[in-house]
């Protein structure tokens, strides 16, 4: 029941986070973005998705390791 309680209070906040991200860009009707704006902003988000998924693979690799191991550390 606890679980089921998170993920509802997660889908919440994600609903509420994808209904302002809408509210704002429909906002701005008459802003354009240029080419160089969306050149910026892919390049952005391919850097942002790279080092989330370069960060995950090295949380992973380090578990994986036995890195993490609590006998394996130095006091």
């Amino acid at each position: 029941m606890k679980s089921f309680t998170i993920i509802v209070a997660l889908a919440a906040v994600l609903g509420l986070a994808v209904y302002a991200a809408v509210e704002i860009w429909t906002g701005l009707e008459g802003t354009e973005i240029s080419t160089h704006g969306w050149i910026a902003l892919s390049i952005g988000a391919l850097v942002t998705f790279g080092l989330g998924a370069g960060l995950m693979f090295l949380v992973f690799y380090s578990n994986r390791r036995g890195y993490d191991d609590t006998d394996n550390r130095r006091d």
